[in-house]
């Protein structure tokens, strides 16, 4: 009978535990609606209309896949950047033209990133603006291009 007491306490202890993680996750969602996943720095701006977001939409359909590429190009000219850094021969020339392939990739995502918040701004009223403003003014600071880069504030709820 002692075996019985203990599983069942045992397992009411993990019930308990489950539903506590539960709930405190379900709370802290509905406490902090900035808790969801973002694709963009619109989708901070709650003000937009129904008519402004499928719009918001219909430019991501271009602009998100486009950014996803260059970000995947990047990644696979830093592995080899790095694998040039760490060789047993140094070959400065192939690290030289490395380097300056990765920077045309990051100043072309520069490129589309600035371009895609110029459409997005389009779409705005002058109140949206103005918030849409200091987003990208936090962004600026953080010193990255955001959702959209790789860096920023947001980078990490992405996951």
């Amino acid at each position: 009978m002692e075996i019985d007491s203990f599983f069942a306490g045992f397992f009411s202890g993990i019930f308990l535990i489950i539903f506590l993680i539960g709930l405190r996750l379900y709370l802290a969602k509905r406490a902090n609606p900035s808790f969801k996943r973002i694709r963009g720095y619109l989708d901070l701006i709650p003000s937009l209309t129904i008519e402004q977001r499928e719009k918001l939409g219909e430019i991501r359909k271009v602009f998100l896949p486009k950014v996803a590429q260059l970000r995947e190009e990047l990644r696979n000219k830093r592995r080899v950047l790095a694998g040039l850094l760490f060789s047993a021969l140094i070959d400065k020339m192939a690290i030289a033209q490395k380097m300056e392939e990765v920077t045309a990739l990051q100043m072309k995502l520069e490129e589309e990133v600035i371009d895609h918040i110029l459409e997005e701004k389009m779409l705005l009223n002058r109140e949206q603006q103005a918030q849409f403003y200091q987003i990208i003014i936090d962004q600026f600071r953080a010193g990255g291009l955001g959702v959209h880069g790789v860096g920023g504030r947001w980078e990490k709820e992405r996951g």
